[in-house]
């Protein structure tokens, strides 16, 4: 039986997808930290729909992008 390899979603190198990779589906823990910063910086972002974001916007200043 073999394993399905995907790729690292930072570097693109290939990730065993199994209990030997630990930090699926990134290859490393750096590349799992690089990751996490990208979203906490908001580099990475899942967009949201006008309306929603509306509901929120006299609770906190516009933010320049």
């Amino acid at each position: 039986m073999s394993n399905t390899v995907v790729e690292c979603p930072t570097c693109g190198a290939p990730v065993e997808w199994s209990v030997k990779s630990p930090s699926r589906p990134f290859c490393s823990e750096r590349c799992k930290l690089i990751d996490l910063g990208a979203w906490a910086s908001e580099e990475h972002a899942i967009p949201g729909s006008e309306p929603e974001d509306d509901l929120f916007s006299d609770d906190v200043p516009p933010r320049a992008h």
